[in-house]
């Protein structure tokens, strides 16, 4: 109470009414008797309990790994003996570790991959160059020489008008035609070897007037007769000769040898190789009809 209330109830008797916040604690309504009221009783000596020891010492122990260790620990958890929530927490980890990876993974777009640049490695070739320009050469110059003879007279050659009466004593139709057409196509193909151009395309023309130079002749000697200088050697040779170049390529000394099939030829060089014995049997079977093994 205060001082002012002591000296009223003194001198006048008066008795203020009783209010249960005056004393909270002694105005439960159980039995208060075990609460602590001073600094004292807070040790929890004036507590119920056994030996009067506090409660919160009454901590369980637990006996250690080995009968041996006297040392007690409260709650007994070591890497010898696991938790038995231990395998529960680390699948559950591992899932969630796994669930995770995998939905990143399953986000994550992938980066496109830039495509490699090709590595063009320098073909070795030895003396296959040099081989198939003496070869190129030899069979287009030649072939020219004896084109400008049948062409412009050159050589000592019949000229245009004595080509067409050779062609046409060999028994061929259009006589006129295909002297003016057989003189270009052979002076044509042989410039183009020599220069390694159109070198299939070249080498087919060469082939397929050589295969019916080959058949006139046989004809004129009938029985099939090969060497010089009523045989078909020279024109034998010429023929095959011009079918491998039109195989092989001109190679790498031409004006062609930057292109891929003048220096790996497939399937054009059989084309160009076909057009050309095919052209020639045409020429001979629709124009002239002879047998040339009679």
């Amino acid at each position: 109470m205060s001082d002012s209330e002591d000296k009223r109830r003194s001198t006048s008797g008066y008795e203020p009414a009783s209010s249960p916040y005056d004393q909270p604690t002694e105005r439960l309504g159980h039995d208060t008797s075990s609460l602590p009221r001073t600094d004292d009783d807070l040790d929890g000596s004036s507590r119920p309990g056994a030996d009067g020891a506090r409660a919160t010492e009454r901590i369980p122990t637990y006996p250690g790994p080995s009968s041996n260790d006297t040392a007690t620990r409260a709650y007994p958890v070591s890497d010898a003996t696991p938790s038995p929530y231990g395998s529960a927490a680390s699948t559950s980890s591992t899932s969630s570790m796994s669930s995770s990876s995998l939905s990143s993974e399953t986000a994550a777009t992938p980066e496109p991959v830039a495509p490699a640049t090709p590595v063009e490695v320098k073909e070795r070739r030895g003396t296959l160059d040099l081989g198939l320009l003496i070869l190129r050469v030899s069979v287009g110059a030649i072939v020219l020489v004896h084109g400008l003879q049948k062409l412009v007279g050159w050589f000592d050659g019949p000229g245009l008008s004595g080509f067409q009466d050779i062609v046409s004593g060999a028994g061929y139709q259009q006589a006129q035609l295909l002297s003016i057409l057989g003189a270009i196509g052979e002076t044509a193909g042989g410039a183009l070897l020599i220069l390694g151009l159109a070198t299939p395309l070249a080498g087919a023309a060469v082939l397929a007037v050589m295969i019916n130079a080959w058949l006139v002749r046989q004809v004129a000697e009938p029985g099939l007769q090969f060497f010089a200088p009523t045989g078909v050697e020279y024109e034998t040779l010429l023929a095959l000769a011009a079918a491998a170049i039109v195989l092989t390529g001109p190679g790498r000394i031409a004006i062609d040898g930057g292109r891929g099939w003048a220096r790996r030829p497939f399937v054009g060089s059989f084309v160009a190789l076909l057009i050309g014995v095919g052209g020639a049997v045409a020429l001979w079977v629709l124009l002239n009809g002879a047998d040339p093994f009679a």
